[in-house]
Parts: structure tokens; sequence; C-alpha cells
């Protein structure tokens, strides 16, 4: 009895064990774009039910195309971009399979309410026109995403250039030289006051502004993450976005989730199949839809806010999306020619720290960065229009260099890094200041996207508060973006960052890269 009582006891501890796996799921890894954070607990509710491990990484819309077109292709078992159309365009393999829209929401511009009742739009019709006059007129600027690194942007610019053209069903090859259309979008695009590579983090910028007293007149986005943003604003007791849906035709993202195969089993692609199933299902279509995405073909929507004209269940003109080579020659024409011209300080760290490896990535960097022919293939090509300064920096600021987007000036800047050599301590905010003041000096600054971006690999001097003081008391003021290399306290970096109203980007993987990203920030 003795034994038949151990034997069961055994075998029961052994069956409780073998339970902590017992039909556990697969790991299943997304990369989205950063419009898809609300509808991530969502996904991991799925993820909780069929005891398996899910992963969200966020991207910008042209790293998840660029990744698909590359030879390694994405890591992820699934991509989930804000449209189809950078499917389209990238995936020239194939790799992805079993497209399927979630949701749609329209890119739209949202006003201050404030705003938009001066400009007489409060329960009007409003057509781009009338957002041009209004930016030509000095009475709007806004907020927008880099048409080359976001859906959103992208979105935008398609409709200023299918407005341009007259509302066209699609817009063919021939459109882009018109120059009379080129002259309309580039007067729209010189409202842009601050870009970015990422939705969401516009969004965030918005908010974040406003808690501190700083508001903007508009900003284009999606219609979703506009009433995301208005939630926020509610919450601060600031006045929200007045939706302006342009009469004459807007882009539609369509929100597509598919599944890239890696060669991990049948497992994996049935969890997919399941997953897409389950976003489907009529309770979680409600909730999706209560975000305040639309769901096509179904009778659920997020209730309209008249007080903001939001109304999901509104139909809009949707604009034709053109060819995949179209768009990528209407993005090539926007980088090279149409967008608001940068105005970027790059200050570079060549302490003593960066020696070796350190320097020889950071001027490799910046060949690609210097380089029209390398930078043009991922579009964050400077335009003739651009103004560039760099600034190599130790224990204190070296010689300013100037040049402007011109090929023959970026190859005398590239060379005149290549000649600089490290040594010496580290102290960023000498340099950020002496930038601050070359910036300051520019003519015209107004009609540049000024950015001040720092790499460096190590902690500074600190003289925080002294320089903070000094950029407090500038004008303009200018942003501060950082990139880390090696192992860089990022503590520092991350307060001027957010004094500033920037952010940091993580350059220890791949330093180009981050400079890329950097470039949709300006």
């Amino acid at each position: 009895m003795k034994r038949t009582a151990a034997f069961a006891f055994g075998l029961l501890a052994l069956v409780s064990l073998a339970g902590c796996n017992f039909g556990k799921g697969p790991d299943f890894s997304i990369v989205s774009g950063s419009e898809n954070t609300v509808i991530q607990p969502i996904v991991e509710e799925f993820c909780k039910q069929k005891n398996a491990t899910c992963i969200f990484k966020y991207e910008g819309t042209l790293d998840i195309g660029l990744a698909l077109q590359s030879e390694a292709g994405v890591g992820e078992d699934a991509v989930w971009p804000a449209s189809s159309v950078w499917v389209d365009m990238f995936d020239t393999r194939r790799r992805v399979k079993g497209l399927t829209s979630i949701a749609q929401t329209p890119v739209v511009l949202g006003v201050r309410k404030s705003k938009a009742e001066a400009l007489g739009w409060i329960g009007k019709q409003v057509f781009m026109k009338d957002i041009l006059a209004a930016v030509q007129s000095g009475s709007l600027k806004f907020l927008m995403t880099s048409a080359t690194q976001s859906n959103s942007g992208a979105s935008a610019y398609l409709a200023m250039l299918s407005s341009a053209l007259g509302n066209k069903p699609v817009i063919e090859p021939g459109d882009l030289g018109d120059a009379n259309v080129q002259k309309t979008v580039k007067a729209l695009l010189s409202g842009v006051e601050r870009s970015s590579g990422s939705s969401g983090w516009l969004a965030d910028l918005y908010v974040d502004s406003a808690r501190r007293g700083t508001l903007y007149d508009a900003m284009w986005n999606y219609e979703a993450v506009l009433k995301e943003t208005n939630d926020k604003l509610a919450g601060i007791q600031q006045e929200p976005l007045y939706a302006i849906y342009p009469a004459d035709g807007v882009a539609v993202a369509d929100s597509p989730l598919g599944f890239v195969d890696h060669g991990r089993g049948a497992e994996v692609q049935t969890f997919f199949n399941d997953l897409l199933v389950y976003l489907r299902t009529p309770d979680i279509q409600k909730r999706i839809a209560a975000t305040g995405r639309r769901i096509p073909l179904a009778d659920v929507s997020a209730p309209p806010e008249p007080l903001w004209n939001f109304d999901p269940g509104k139909l809009v003109t949707a604009i034709r999306m053109p060819e995949p080579q179209v768009i990528r020659e209407a993005l090539t024409l926007y980088q090279a020619a149409l967008r608001k011209p940068s105005l970027t300080a790059l200050c570079l760290d060549f302490s003593g720290s960066m020696s070796g490896d350190g320097v020889t990535q950071l001027k490799n960097a910046m060949r690609f960065l210097l380089t029209p022919a390398e930078a043009s293939r991922v579009l964050v090509q400077w335009s003739p229009a651009d103004r560039i300064v760099v600034i190599p920096f130790n224990s204190a600021p070296r010689r300013p260099m100037e040049a402007s987007g011109d090929p023959l000036e970026q190859e005398g800047l590239l060379n005149a890094v290549l000649n600089e050599q490290p040594g010496g301590g580290t102290n960023m905010y000498a340099c950020a200041d002496l930038a601050m003041q070359q910036i300051a000096r520019m003519p015209d600054v107004a009609n540049y996207l000024p950015a001040i971006v720092i790499m460096t690999d190590g902690r500074s001097d600190d003289n925080s508060l002294f320089f903070l003081n000094r950029w407090n008391a500038a004008k303009p003021r200018v942003p501060i973006f950082g990139i880390t290399f090696g192992d860089a306290d990022k503590t520092q970096l991350d307060g001027l960052a957010k004094a500033t109203s920037a952010r940091v980007f993580d350059g220890g993987a791949d330093l180009a890269a981050a400079f890329r990203t950097v470039r949709g920030y300006n």
C-alpha cells in the first residue's frame, strides 16, 4: 500500500511538473508601427489565452520596409505597418503572407479648436486650398511626420499632391514633374513646425508641450491617434484638436497584419491564423473600434465627438494610392526638393575614448550620411536648400564646419571630418552651446527646421544647469537629439532631450542607422 501511494505521489509530481509547459504556445514576435501601441494589450490577451509569449517591437514605416527589402529580411514572425502600400513597395521578395487589414483610419489635420474658430473652419468644409491659404498668411503651422519615414506623413503628403493635381483619380509618374504642383505642395509643407519619424512620438510631443504651456497650432495624424491625443489633453484641461477632414481627399491607412515564415513549423503559422480570427470576432472588433479605428463592413464604431468634429462613421473622400514606383518617386521628390529644409548641427565626439573602433564607426557613419548616393537609397539625402553644421568636440568644441546639402559641399565637409583625430576629454554641453550660437546666427532661421544632434560615447562634464539656462533664453529653442555609442551613459543625453522636446537614439548596434533615424526628426 505504501509503495502504491508513493508511486501515485511520484506520478502526480511528474504530471504537475510536465503541466508547467503543457499546451504552451509558441513565442511570437511582431514588428509594428507606433500607432498600434493601443492595440497591443488586446493582442496580448490572446497570447495569454494561448499560453504564448508575444513580443512587440515598434519601428518606423521605413525601417519595416527596408528590413523587408533587405537580404536578411525582418527577424519577427509578423509585420504590422500602418499601410499595405509599404509592403507592396518594399517586399519585393514576397516574404509577407496572409496580409490582412485589421482596421482603417484616415490621416486628418487636427487643429487647436480656438485656432480652427479663428480660421472660420468650425462646421465648415475645408479644402487643401484653405489650409494652404492659412499657411501662406502665417496663420497656421503644424506638426507632421517625415513623409519618407512615417506613413502618416506620407499620407498627408500624397493627399497634398492629389489636391494640387486637381483630384485626379490616381497620381501618375508624369504628374510629379508639374512645376505648379511642386510649388503648391512645397508651400503647404512650409507650414511644418516640427517633424518626426513616428506618429506616436509626434502625438506625445503635442501633449507634453501643451502640459508645459507650449501650444502648437495643429498636427497631421491618424484620426484614431487624434482621439487618443484629445483624451490625454482632456486629462490635463487643455483644449482639443478639432478634426479637419480635407474635403478634396484624405489617405486612409489600412493597418495590415502579415505573416513572415521563418521555417519554425506549422504551429507558428496556425497561431498567426488564429490571431487573425480572434481580431475579427465581434467583441474584439468592438474594442478595436472603441479606440477610434474604423472597422470596414462592420456596424461598430466609437461614438462621435461633435465638440471636436470626430466621427469615425463619417464618410470621407479617400484618395486612391498610386503604384509603388510612383510613391517611391514622390518620396524622392519630397526629400530632395519639396520638404521644408533642415538646419542641422552635428556635435561629434572625438574624445580620446573614441580611439580605435569608435572613431572608425563614426567616420563610416558620416561617410554614409554625407554621400548622396548612399543616403538616397534610404531616403535621407540632403537637399541643396539644407544647411549642415559639423562641430567635432572633446573637452571643448573644435572649429565649426558649415555646408549646404549641395553634393560638392557635402564632399568637402566629409573630407574635413575624415581628417579629425580623437583625443582629450568630453564636454558635450560646450559643443551644444556653440551649435546653438551657430544656428541663431543663420539668416532666415524661421525658414528651416533646426535641430542639434549630439553623438557621444561617454559621460560629459556636467554643465547642464548652465547650458539649459542659456537654452531657455535662446531664440529659437532648438531640440537637442542624442545618439549614444558603445556603453555610453544615457542619463545626461536623456535629460537634454527631455528638456528640449527631443529624444535619444541607440547607436551601439548600428551608428549609421541611428543617424538615418534621427534625420526623420529634422
